[in-house]
């Protein structure tokens, strides 16, 4: 449903609009001059905007003028109801910023056509805007995807096929001489034990990075628990992981998105801020899942997070796609603060 705000000093006039347009399946709000239209639309982001020129202490070329240098408000359409009908308020209403004209009184089939055609160019926009911002997420998500299928095969090939062939090469070379002493071949039976643990360890290691097993055993709050206390024994780096005692069972896609955002976040910290201290926070509130991720590191200004390869914007639309939003607060030599949140139930997106 489109909705349109109605701003007129008359009441009757406010009343006819009304009257004119109430069987059209618009949300209609009104406003009785050009103050209240202006407070309403803080909070208010209509389809249209009806706009009568000759009100009190604000005319509507004034209103006009203050609405197009509001950026969440300039595109918003403003037809003018006027009474004037000289070229010199026409130009004066086209300076103003109005996209469409209608003489009072307005007839009704007119205003009707018109309002009809502007909600409808203004919702196909919209589409359009939506359809190419859900296009290049897809872009970023399919390209995130592929670097992360790099990364695996990079580490399958450079590191574990490396020990595999190493490994290899090492029993062949006991099989060609068997007629080694015994605590010889002890000590080189020993050590190909101890490659194929290592292996082992990575591999399991390789397989947790892609879904750990954990996640779906003991669910979201082990998992990270447990992924915190392991960063902090392999990096050195101090983790504080809190999270509410009781927490409910979310969607896998929430726990996923979840999981790869701390996961991400840590790897971050280690990289470029050059923190002593991380805080990690996972709780519940007003139907809203949130994740916190806090350093005391050196921080960046926001011009640096777009262009460094800190990776923020893709960790924004990750988060995005899979329904929630991420905040991210930070400056330079005062740490970075990184908050995802989540909806539950009705409220989800």
């Amino acid at each position: 449903m489109s909705t349109v705000l109605i701003v007129d000093d008359d009441p009757t006039a406010r009343e006819t609009l009304i009257a004119m347009l109430e069987h059209e399946n618009y949300d209609l709000q009104l406003a009785k001059d050009g103050i209240q239209a202006l407070q309403m639309l803080k909070e208010l982001q209509p389809d249209l905007i009806l706009l009568d020129v000759m009100m009190p202490i604000l005319n509507g070329f004034e209103v006009c003028k203050r609405i197009r240098s509001t950026p969440q408000l300039a595109e918003v359409p403003i037809i003018l109801l006027t009474a004037l009908d000289d070229r010199e308020a026409l130009l004066k209403g086209i300076e103003s910023g109005a996209d469409d004209f209608l003489t009072k009184p307005a007839d009704r089939r007119e205003l009707v056509a018109r309002v009809r055609t502007i909600t409808r160019l203004n919702r196909y926009r919209t589409l359009m805007e939506q359809r190419e911002n859900i296009r290049q997420m897809a872009e970023h998500v399919v390209a995130a995807q592929e670097q992360e299928r790099q990364r695996i095969s990079r580490e399958l090939h450079d590191d574990l096929g490396q020990a595999l062939t190493t490994h290899l090469l090492a029993l062949r070379d006991l099989q060609e001489d068997l007629s080694i002493p015994v605590e010889i071949m002890f000590e080189r039976l020993q050590s190909l034990y101890d490659q194929s643990n290592e292996i082992f360890v990575k591999v399991r290691r390789l397989a947790r990075d892609l879904r750990p097993p954990v996640l779906d055993a003991l669910g979201l709050k082990v998992a990270m628990q447990t992924y915190c206390a392991e960063f902090t024994r392999r990096t050195h780096l101090p983790v504080h992981f809190e999270a509410d005692a009781s927490l409910p069972a979310f969607p896998d896609t929430y726990n996923i998105a979840l999981y790869r955002l701390l996961q991400e976040a840590l790897t971050n910290v280690i990289k470029h801020a050059h923190a002593s201290q991380v805080w990690v926070d996972l709780s519940m509130e007003e139907d809203t899942v949130s994740l916190t991720v806090q350093d005391n590191g050196a921080g960046f200004s926001e011009e640096k997070s777009e262009t460094s390869g800190i990776g923020l914007a893709g960790l924004r639309e990750r988060i995005t796609v899979a329904g929630g939003t991420l905040n991210i607060s930070s400056a330079p030599k005062r740490g970075t603060v990184l908050s995802a949140q989540f909806p539950l139930s009705e409220k989800r997106a």
